[in-house]
Parts: structure tokens; C-alpha cells; sequence
């Protein structure tokens, strides 16, 4: 994104801030050649105008903006659903994007959102997102924003969570109880709150239990169903198999499944599974997928009841962060482990 200003062109064109502002918005009291110089300098210099400043001094609508990694994934899909009935109930429309898990796409839609006056952002980030200044600029220019699911942390925001460290804890508490000892984690990209958070429960869970964490059993990848067979295959490709995996969502599980699957692999037998969200292919695999319930459309009629809790409160808006219950759905993919 260019950080060349108004005052940067002014400068380069020896004219006032005020008349290339003018210039640029086609204002009738600047000559055309004027505009023409200006536009041409605009370009050359790649200056954008700020849409989340501009976007301040225009009444802001009923509308609800929302960003999601994907709308394809059936939790992010359950988000929206509770986000809409809730909006709808009070008199808002909602506007769904989607990031596709990058940051540049992240960044677009909210600069486009909050250019089109909406009364408040919802987000869940992306794969991507180390980096938060589009974010910050929303806050700093008091538009509305709560965050879900995956959050940045650092962000003085409303957020809802889950206990994702607890969460991993118990599933991976569940494993080895039930008689598996090298537990693999295939997490999401690096940096991501969520996943450290699920990381370090595993971690903990594994060192309370009195077992080895093996790094070369940790790996990263992103969340999609690709991502979980490409995971498997570095797995099929060690000497040694884990027992069992925490996969950091379902459909990173089901890829694993299905690839393992492929490989003569039985699960559980040979290997155990668990994954995160329960989505309906979790339940549809045989064995049907061990998962841990996250409460999707309660998420989202929660994100945008803080949301309009911030409406409200207008300045003495205080941010609060509210973390829902999960639960460990236990099936046939993490069985009891029967030893020869």
C-alpha cells in the first residue's frame, strides 16, 4: 500500500494540499489542466486516497460487515448464520467477505467495507494476518469492530473464543487415555493465536502425561482438506508413524483420512484422528471423525450482540472478550488403542 499523501503531491506540484484535494475530488473551481496534472502525479506516484479517513465524514448505514477466511467452510458458514439472524432481529443487514486466507485480500475488504459506510466490522482473520495495521486503523478511526474466533490478541477489541488451550488439552488427554503415546499435531500457519494457543495445549497435555513431544511429529500448514493430505504425506514418508494426530480442524483431519485411506492405512488401528469444529463430513467418514464441538452460530449471534453492545455504549464502550464452552465428541477415529 503507497504511503505517499496529499501533502506529498502538493509538494511535488508546488500547489496547496487543498487544491490537489479538490483536483482530485473533480471540484468545479479547479481547471481542467490542474486536474489533469494532478491526476497524472496521483498515478505516477501511486497515491491512494485513505477510505477509512474519508469514510468519517459520511453518515454510516445499517449495514453490518463481516470477513471470513472462507465461506465454503461449513463453521465460518454457521458463524454467518447466527451473525445475520441477530443483525436481522435488530434492523441491520450484514455484507460478507472473504479473505480466502490471505492478508492483501483481508485488507481490501476492510478498506471497501468501511468505504461504504457500514456501521460496524465483525472478523475472523486470516491465515496470513501477523501483521494488524489495517486492523488498528479501523480502532483509530472509531469505527465499530469485534473479533472472532481467530483473533489478534494484541488488539483492543471485543472478542469471542474458545479455550483453545483447554481444548487441545482435553483431546489430546482423551488419546492418551485411551492407549496412544506418539501424538502428532498438524497445526495451522505459524503466528496465529489459535494455533499457538492449540499447540501449547497439546504441548502441556503430552508433558503432563509423561510423554516425549517429538517435533518432527509437529508440522504447519494451512486449513483446508489439501492441507491435511499434503500433512499426510509427510507423515507416510517417516520411519516411524504416529499413533494418532490432532489435526488443527476438521477438514485438515478429513484430508489426513482420506490420504491415509489411500495409503492401506485403518484408522484407528494404525493411525487415530481428532479434529476441530464438527462439521458435518466429520460424521459422515467410517469411522466417523472424534472432534471437538465448537459452537459456530452461537459465535456469531455473540460477535454481533458485543457489536451492538458497542453501538450503544458509543465512548464508554469498554472492549470484553467472551469465551464459549466446547466439547470433546468422541467417535470410532480415536477408539481405544488395542496393543499386540
Amino acid at each position: 500500500m503507497s504511503s505517499f499523501t496529499i501533502k506529498d503531491l502538493a509538494r511535488k506540484l508546488s500547489v496547496s494540499p487543498s487544491t490537489v484535494s479538490r483536483a482530485l475530488s473533480d471540484h468545479p473551481d479547479i481547471s481542467s489542466a490542474t486536474k489533469r496534472k494532478v491526476v497524472e502525479a496521483a498515478e505516477k506516484y501511486h497515491y491512494q486516497p485513505n477510505q477509512l479517513a474519508q469514510s468519517l465524514q459520511k453518515k454510516r448505514s445499517n449495514t453490518i460487515g463481516v470477513i471470513v477466511p472462507e465461506i465454503r467452510h461449513h463453521f465460518f458458514s454457521n458463524v454467518i448464520s447466527g451473525i445475520e439472524e441477530v443483525a436481522y432481529e435488530h434492523g441491520y443487514i450484514i455484507m460478507v467477505c472473504q479473505s480466502n486466507e490471505t492478508l492483501s485480500r483481508e485488507i481490501i475488504n476492510t478498506q471497501a467495507l468501511v468505504s461504504n459506510q457500514v456501521a460496524g466490522l465483525l472478523i475472523a482473520i486470516s491465515s496470513e494476518t501477523t501483521n494488524s495495521e489495517h486492523l488498528s486503523a479501523v480502532i483509530h478511526h472509531n469505527v465499530p469492530l469485534v473479533q472472532f474466533d481467530r483473533v489478534v490478541e494484541e488488539l483492543d477489541t471485543s472478542k469471542v473464543v474458545i479455550d483453545d488451550y483447554r481444548a487441545a488439552y482435553g483431546a489430546v488427554t482423551h488419546l492418551v487415555e485411551s492407549g496412544y503415546r506418539r501424538i502428532a499435531h498438524l497445526a495451522g500457519q505459524d503466528g496465529i493465536a489459535l494455533n499457538r494457543h492449540r499447540f501449547e495445549g497439546y504441548r502441556d497435555a503430552m508433558r503432563d502425561h509423561g510423554l516425549v513431544v517429538d517435533e518432527k511429529y509437529h508440522l504447519h500448514g494451512g486449513y483446508r482438506e489439501e492441507d491435511g493430505r499434503a500433512g499426510a504425506e509427510e507423515y507416510l514418508a517417516m520411519d516411524v508413524l504416529p499413533e494418532a494426530i490432532l489435526a488443527i480442524n476438521d477438514p485438515v483431519a478429513v484430508g489426513l483420512f482420506t490420504r491415509f485411506k489411500e495409503a492401506g492405512l485403518r484408522i484407528p488401528k494404525d493411525v487415530a484422528l481428532v479434529g476441530f469444529s464438527d462439521t458435518p463430513a466429520a460424521a459422515l467418514i467410517e469411522p466417523a471423525l472424534t472432534t471437538v464441538y465448537q459452537p459456530a452460530f452461537e459465535m456469531g449471534r455473540t460477535a454481533v450482540a458485543l457489536l451492538l453492545k458497542q453501538f450503544e455504549a458509543g465512548k464508554d464502550f469498554t472492549p470484553e472478550t467472551v469465551t464459549l464452552e466446547t466439547e470433546l465428541l468422541v467417535r470410532g477415529s480415536s477408539a481405544v488403542r488395542v496393543r499386540s
